[in-house]
């Protein structure tokens, strides 16, 4: 059953350009497993479903954000009867990370370019739509893909941020916008692709951007009317412009003028919420730009970077903090999934925050403290050596420091992150971990002549110099250190208790059960079920492309179902050239996937993953233009197309491209923006058209040396 199809619909109703530029499809009627809306989804509302299992009503399902369903129909003996109920063809074909939300029956989802969806959980109907119409050429202000990773709800309304910057609030019903609020400065590259928290009446979200060069904040805003009721800042603005105590007492932590390249900092997803203590922890990003010398020159620890902070919901009041990577550098964020939970450590029981962040170590604190209780690295590392006992914090080899020492450093883990934003999910019934780990390093080089741009990553780094040389040996020596893992640990004793081995990084998020059993999805393309008891394979999925959002379970009629986002995207993919291919060849295919026991559903036959031939035109440029294009499409290019021009199967790979053989129309695109609307923005204000020209010699000369190693 193909879900997107709308025939059966009693009406539909198109509302263009009425809504703020948006536009909405709405059907007549409910969902037929549950009608409208019923349920108003609160603290208490979310507390009951937290026990009982039947829908999602919030991000992590519950604010612990452990991810750990009590549904058993669906378990470790049967689940090889697992099949696909029905599916949904979306209409965007970016990578999808949204983890939906499930309320009365019916699914709530968000997609790439922050569409916003409502199913009948049941039969797959489309019920709405929603179309917040953000312009193609935001793109450029994303780091990693145009993505959105869901809704938070509230009594009858759902909320979600929008790529450009705006927090939007739906009738849960309908889909009609009821309030839209533009949350950041739109003069500088912020973007929104986290789900936001609903607490108690308080909308909580935050951004991105830190890449691009902005200063980070997370902000509370009234539910029914979008007003702003709170902002909490992550990084200090000029000294005598702070007025919190707490900024004040970062302004020591920084050196030079880092208020003019924004900071970093941004809070672009995790949070996590502890009802008794009345605390939301906020994960804190990178610093911006990476290299330290540029941002904070004499170095400093540059609070609130890399750091969990706890803030009162309904004020953003300042309670504590834990800077997890001090003077950060690396792009190693804190913004990876947040866990809570009580565990018996020494004797005691502890109320405890875990986390595992790009950085490689995981760490148990003090939730109501920010006491640090204990940490220990989860993957293999060579940036640190440990963490001090008493403290916590990372006892650093000297040679990474790469901002001090000038020179290059080759980084394990690398900015790509141990564990990225895809999440974790713990079972407290056995008391484990299970973390999507990634084992793959990343070559930092300092650039002595960076400069600020307005558009494209501003990290203080060579890219062009850093890219992977044309070079079989190398690149399978490369290959061959860049692995992926499914990991479950013991955040008691420090210790791996079982794992899977994946042939490459940036495998989907986790979902566990009371059935005994742990779902993911892979890069490879497959939907996975693993026992959580000793992570054997119990049953697969062939998804026809790589899965990295986290699945949900809920029930429906008393049915249990299991459901997904599919669509291959983010940053690995777009950004790592030939290892973005190291689980196999992948494009993206966006849908919704719905399975249950007995499911008979077929997709689709599978499409050729393939590109075709290389057939470059000819190389006519000398060596200076082509080493100029390489630096150039290093700095501003290879974030979306590839490390040295490989495209990762997301957004075109520009060494097939037609227009490598026409330089007007490669001046068109890229120069004066053809192709904006797709989200590739013209870079006249930027780069000239010999700068332009010379990028696209260098994409002609890698081309040729891939066709010489033998690629087809």
């Amino acid at each position: 059953m193909q879900a997107q199809a709308k025939s059966g619909a009693k009406s539909a109703l198109w509302l263009g350009g009425l809504l703020a530029g948006a536009a909405v499809l709405a059907y007549a009627g409910g969902a037929t497993g549950a009608g409208k809306a019923r349920l108003a989804v609160n603290a208490a509302a979310i507390a009951a479903s937290g026990n009982k299992g039947d829908n999602w009503l919030s991000h992590g399902r519950t604010y612990d954000e452990q991810r750990f369903s009590p549904l058993t129909q669906i378990n470790k003996d049967n689940v090889n009867q697992l099949g696909l109920a029905w599916f949904a063809d979306l209409d965007t074909t970016r990578g999808q990370e949204a983890t939906p939300l499930v309320i009365d029956g019916v699914i709530y989802t968000t997609t790439a370019w922050s569409k916003a969806k409502a199913y009948d959980a049941l039969t797959g109907k489309l019920i709405w739509e929603y179309d917040p119409k953000v312009p193609g050429e935001t793109a450029v202000k994303a780091c990693c893909d145009v993505v959105n990773r869901g809704m938070g709800a509230w009594g009858d309304k759902l909320f979600y941020g929008t790529l450009d910057g705006r927090l939007i609030a739906l009738d849960r019903n309908t889909g009609r916008l009821l309030w839209s609020t533009v949350t950041v400065d739109r003069t500088k590259p912020y973007t929104i692709t986290g789900a936001p928290r609903v607490i108690n009446g308080v909308v909580i979200i935050g951004n991105g951007g830190a890449e691009m060069g902005v200063r980070g904040f997370v902000a509370g805003y009234d539910v029914n009317t979008g007003k702003q009721l709170w902002k909490f800042w992550t990084v200090p603005d000029q000294p005598g412009k702070n007025k919190e105590d707490y900024l004040k007492r970062a302004e020591a932590t920084w050196k030079g003028e880092w208020w003019k390249l924004g900071g970093g900092g941004t809070v672009w997803d995790s949070m996590a919420y502890d009802p008794a203590l009345d605390l939301l922890y906020i994960g804190v990003g990178n610093g911006s730009p990476w290299n330290q010398s540029y941002r904070s020159p004499g170095g400093g620890d540059n609070l609130y970077l890399s750091s969990i902070v706890a803030v009162r919901p309904k004020t953003g009041q300042y309670v504590w903090h834990f800077q997890e990577t001090p003077g950060e550098t690396w792009d190693f964020t804190a913004s990876q999934h947040i866990v809570l939970a009580d565990l018996m450590i020494d004797g005691r029981m502890r109320k405890v925050l875990m986390h595992a962040p790009k950085n490689g170590f995981f760490y148990v604190v003090d939730r109501q403290t920010g006491q640090f209780i204990k940490g220990k690295n989860f993957v293999p590392m060579n940036w640190a050596t440990g963490l001090d006992p008493k403290t916590g914090r990372p006892i650093e080899n000297p040679e990474a420091r790469f901002d001090k020492t000038g020179k290059p450093f080759v980084s394990m883990p690398g900015a790509g992150g141990a564990h990225s934003w895809q999440p974790m999910a713990y079972d407290p019934r056995q008391k484990l971990m299970f973390i999507p780990a990634n084992i793959a390093a990343f070559p930092y080089v300092p650039d002595e002549k960076w400069k600020a741009a307005k558009y494209g990553f501003n990290n203080g780094l060579n890219q062009g110099a850093a890219a992977m040389p044309a070079n079989n040996d190398v690149r399978e020596a490369a290959k061959a250190a860049t692995k992926g893992a499914l990991i479950a640990w013991d955040p008691v004793t420090m210790t791996e208790k079982w794992r899977v081995d994946y042939p490459g990084p940036s495998n989907g998020g986790l979902l566990a059960t009371a059935g005994d059993l742990l779902f993911q999805g892979t890069a490879k393309g497959d939907f996975v079920a693993y026992s959580s008891l000793d992570g054997k394979k119990l049953w697969s999925f062939d998804a026809q492309t790589g899965v990295i959002a986290a699945p949900v379970t809920f029930t429906v009629k008393g049915q249990q179902y299991v459901a997904v986002m599919a669509g291959w995207g983010g940053i690995w993919p777009l950004a790592t050239g030939a290892l973005a291919w190291k689980s196999g060849p992948v494009r993206n295919i966006s849908r919704l996937l719905v399975f249950k026991l007995g499911g008979k559903v077929q997709l689709p036959a599978k499409p050729d993953p393939n590109f075709g031939p290389l057939d470059p035109p000819a190389q006519t440029a000398s060596k200076e233009v082509i080493a100029k294009g390489a630096y150039t499409f290093g700095r501003f290019c290879g974030v979306c197309h590839g490390d040295a021009a490989i495209g990762g199967g997301v957004v075109p790979d520009l060494r097939h491209s037609a227009a490598l053989g026409s330089p007007e129309t490669w001046q068109a695109i890229v120069h004066d923006g053809a192709l904006k609307a797709n989200g590739m923005i013209g870079w006249s204000a930027q780069l000239s058209r010999e700068d332009i020209d010379a990028i696209r010699h260098y994409v002609i000369a890698r081309a040729h040396e891939d066709k010489d190693l033998g690629e087809k």
